[in-house]
């Protein structure tokens, strides 16, 4: 069987297998949602409401019903691409999502990118001098920054740089005093389109501190994952042939070592991805960002169970998305691997 035959029989696999990872992420976030503690009834109306206007908006909402009641409607519109309403404000939880997610993936790229140059960086730092300082120093640097509690990290980066330097503001995605740019939802995109610079520094002076906690503290999945790949990649056999030959050791590191380093760097990028979910949260909230994980934190507390569901599959759906991409990458650069 040719490569390419196996190539696509592989990525077949991997599609088929998508829908059934979603319908197991949407039945378990269904599940937990319905045996947690908290009444979205309590959360909407509050505990002293009427028992008949409690039962009324609970006939309302559906949640009268048995819960294998529940889970078909659930899952038929689910197929049918509905994520049903808000229990809260009654909107759409597509468009509630379409209004949040452009500004979490704006913050989760811009973090990625700077996670990557950075981790990579310092992973590489190193590399001349095993166990020198600089090696050192950039192990210390990638077991601390991945060990940092996000939470903590952030509130730390807000008290320096906001409250006691003033150099950059302490929350929000953009200025009050400014009307935000339009159209496609990243502002730092609607900006340079439209030209309008104020709009384009009010975006960036948001936008760097989350960014710069959230892509720091995933840099040392980078930092950690090169060391250790270019390390088993120089103490590799043909890096000794091509040492033997009488390459210098730049081109050997450069050429031979270094490629093959970067490929589980590669795959790492698409389970950091999914890390980015749980990271996010705790620095969209810290931050007050209005992105998609601040929605799910607000929507979690007010029991508001379509917004809770729609955006777990959402966000499910943009993982599975992305590692199968970075999988295929790997495959297509890979020429030892087979399926």
């Amino acid at each position: 069987m040719s490569r390419r035959n196996e190539l696509l029989r592989y990525l077949g696999a991997r599609l088929a297998l998508a829908p059934l990872m979603l319908w197991l992420i949407a039945s378990l976030v269904f599940l937990l949602l319905r045996v947690a503690p908290g009444d979205p009834i309590d959360a909407l109306l509050g505990p002293k409401a009427p028992a008949a206007v409690r039962a009324a908006l609970r006939q309302q909402l559906g949640l009268d019903q048995p819960l294998t009641v529940q889970y078909g409607h659930f899952i038929s519109n689910l197929l049918h691409g509905d994520l049903g309403l808000s229990q809260a404000s009654q909107e759409p939880v597509a468009g509630i999502i379409r209004q949040s997610l452009p500004a979490s993936l704006e913050l989760g790229v811009t973090a990625l990118l700077l996670a990557a140059v950075v981790g990579l960086a310092v992973g590489f730092s190193g590399i001349a001098r095993p166990e020198g300082k600089l090696d050192l120093a950039g192990r210390l640097y990638g077991i601390g920054t991945y060990a940092l509690p996000p939470f903590w990290a952030a509130m730390l980066v807000q008290l320096v740089f906001a409250v006691w330097l003033g150099w950059l503001p302490v929350g929000g995605r953009f200025p009050p005093s400014l009307l935000p740019p339009t159209g496609t939802g990243f502002y730092l995109l609607d900006s340079l389109r439209a030209g309008n610079w104020s709009q384009l520094q009010g975006t960036v002076r948001h936008l760097t501190l989350p960014a710069a906690t959230l892509g720091l503290l995933l840099s040392g999945i980078f930092d950690n994952a090169l060391r250790l790949n270019l390390r088993r990649a120089l103490a590799s056999d043909y890096v000794e042939a091509a040492r033997s030959r009488g390459l210098g050791e730049a081109r050997v590191v450069l050429r031979h070592a270094l490629p093959n380093a970067l490929l589980p760097v590669l795959t790492i990028t698409g389970i950091t991805v999914a890390s980015l979910i749980g990271g996010a949260l705790l620095i969209e909230v810290t931050f007050s960002w209005p992105g998609i994980a601040f929605r799910l934190q607000e929507a979690i507390s007010q029991r508001d169970y379509p917004v809770v569901q729609g955006i777990v599959v959402v966000v499910a759906a943009l993982v599975v998305m992305v590692t199968v991409l970075v999988d295929l990458l790997v495959a297509l650069l890979d020429p030892r691997i087979r399926f």
